[in-house]
């Protein structure tokens, strides 16, 4: 049986607690279980890009005067961090895990090779991606459709950190905020909706790969998405 191949994209925030813990091992641990599910049922190949915003923002950099390639690199370095920690998670929960990176370090991690890539996955590996697209300019969603479209990926998984999906307005400052069920990839660029940025989301449009936006906080959202139940937003 071909199994689906799918992109979860994680915010490093998620990592985090509301407290001073950037790395909240609690966290970490439950969306390790969360993640456990979907690849429980059996029909997945499950690929995770994890963000850096917990440690490192781009904000910070900018009250400081950084220059962005600086400022960057030290983001991707973030991600590998994450990386690293969601690695630690998954595998105590018995499932056998790679963690790949754009940048060369190879004391902790595989650098990011497609191929092999593509062969961890076919052996029921969960792969996670660290260090972005390995150049500045380039956020963790575009590293998300540049994986998914290299790895013939159907759908990314966008588990946002407490928002059930794509409104034509931010919810939590309108009432009267409308949700979509459904967008197409020309809506979400022609709206301006800021569900990832613009390079992303035409990169995948350009590949035909679906994205299902979704609230990570629900228990077993992950796993209802990636089972292909209609939750969240659906764009395609």
């Amino acid at each position: 049986m071909k199994k689906k191949r799918v992109i979860i994209k994680l915010s490093g925030e998620a990592l985090s607690s509301n407290q001073t813990l950037a790395l909240d091992p609690i966290k970490v641990k439950s969306i390790a279980k969360e993640i456990k599910m979907a690849y429980d049922l059996g029909n997945l190949e499950i690929g995770i890009i994890v963000g850096g915003g917990n440690i490192w923002r781009g904000k910070t950099a900018a009250d400081m005067g950084m220059e962005r390639s600086h400022a960057d690199y030290m983001g991707m370095l973030a991600t590998i961090l994450n990386a690293l920690a969601l690695q630690n998670a998954i595998e105590e929960l018995g499932i056998e895990t790679r963690t790949m990176t754009s940048l060369n370090i190879p004391q902790v991690a595989e650098p990011y090779i497609r191929r092999k890539a593509l062969s961890n996955l076919s052996k029921d590996r969960i792969v996670i991606f660290g260090g972005g697209t390995g150049n500045p300019f380039f956020s963790t969603d575009t590293t998300s459709a540049l994986r998914a479209a290299e790895l013939n990926a159907e759908v990314i998984l966008m588990a946002k950190n407490g928002t059930d999906g794509v409104y034509d307005k931010d919810p939590r400052k309108h009432k009267d905020a409308k949700k979509y069920l459904e967008l197409s990839h020309y809506d979400l660029l022609e709206k301006g909706l800021e569900v990832m940025d613009s390079t992303a989301a035409a990169l995948c449009r350009d590949n035909n790969i679906e994205i299902v936006v979704f609230d990570m906080n629900e228990p077993g959202n992950i796993r209802r998405a990636a089972s292909g139940e209609k939750i969240g937003t659906r764009i395609y």
